[in-house]
């Protein structure tokens, strides 16, 4: 069984006398330990579907199975059990809370199930940033910032990994590093990886290229 599943999910939003499809009619099925990107420019669906993919909205119609349940079916506090549990989030902006220092970011990821400093610090080292664990997010550059994004992500150990332009403020060099980082890491903690970009040099590294425009889904691009 694959662990998405979506069948006809749609997603309208009514602006003033306007209605907007930002997904239309998708057909979509991620197997458990893919790598996976989402192509396509601004306004082409990607970050509405990761929102749907990661519980944090529901369709307007169809259905977005995941592990073999409809997301949409789901009361408030299961989905915000996964959200804690089974997925992980890295978004553009990073998302650190400016006064806490690294290490106390990831630190409060894991607080709600329980999870240790050990742990926070552990996460750490494995991005590369055992040494800057005691640095707030301000004393450190964009690439390290998004490197504690994504062991804060990883700290919980999630099933499912959801970038959201994860290089975007960043140099292309840069971004690269951090793409290839999030793949090699998730793979080793199992997790599936789903990255939303607009940049076609960086979904070229994923084994699996889908490309959106105006809510649909184009045709897979070629690897």
């Amino acid at each position: 069984m694959a662990l998405y599943q979506l069948t006809g999910v749609a997603k309208v939003f009514q602006r003033g006398p306007t209605v907007v499809r930002a997904l239309d009619e998708i057909d979509l099925e991620i197997d458990a330990g893919e790598f996976v990107a989402l192509e396509g420019p601004s306004g082409s669906g990607k970050t509405t579907l990761l929102q749907i993919l990661g519980a944090l909205d529901r369709p307007s119609a169809g259905k977005a199975n995941f592990e073999g349940t409809d997301l949409a079916a789901r009361g408030d506090n299961e989905l915000a059990a996964l959200r804690l549990r089974a997925f992980g989030f890295v978004f553009q902006q990073f998302n650190l809370i400016p006064t806490l220092t690294a290490v106390e970011n990831v630190e409060a990821k894991l607080a709600p199930i329980g999870g240790t400093r050990e742990k926070a610090l552990e996460m750490l080292n494995e991005v590369g940033l055992a040494k800057r664990a005691d640095h707030l997010p301000a004393h450190m550059s964009g690439g390290e910032q998004q490197r504690v994004a994504i062991a804060r992500a990883l700290s919980v150990e999630p099933r499912v990994v959801l970038a959201d332009e994860p290089t975007g403020n960043l140099d292309s060099t840069t971004g690269g590093e951090i793409i290839g980082l999030l793949a090699n890491l998730a793979a080793n903690h199992g997790a599936t990886v789903i990255v939303a970009t607009h940049d076609a040099s960086l979904a070229s590294r994923a084994p699996r290229r889908i490309a959106m425009r105006d809510g649909k889904l184009a045709t897979a691009v070629a690897a």
